[in-house]
């Protein structure tokens, strides 16, 4: 099982509206994402500078956050979100890979 963290970019005044569109996630996303291997996903909110800290174990190579060959429901997702984070052209959150540099058990 591969660790996988990044962050990424809210836009000021849109925490609500994030947190209020993750509350209602589609199920067909949920299903999209468990099928390319990842679990244990969460994310987190550092209000400080509204930075979102991502979280998830991949079981493949890939993770939810890879711009190759996306998914129509991904795809929507992203469009739908682009209006409250920062994003790059295709609609994808920007996307900062973070190094592990500590591990517990």
């Amino acid at each position: 099982m591969r660790r996988f963290a990044f962050k990424m970019y809210l836009k000021p005044g849109c925490e609500a509206e994030y947190e209020k569109r993750h509350a209602a996630i589609w199920p067909e996303l949920v299903k999209m994402i468990k099928e390319q291997g990842v679990g244990n996903y969460s994310i987190y909110w550092d209000r400080d500078t509204n930075i979102l800290f991502g979280y998830q174990e991949c079981s493949k190579e890939g993770s939810s956050q890879d711009t190759d060959d996306v998914d129509p429901v991904t795809q929507r997702w992203w469009d739908m979100m682009a209006d409250i984070m920062e994003v790059n052209a295709d609609n994808s959150p920007v996307t900062v890979p973070l190094t592990e540099v500590f591990h517990l058990d």
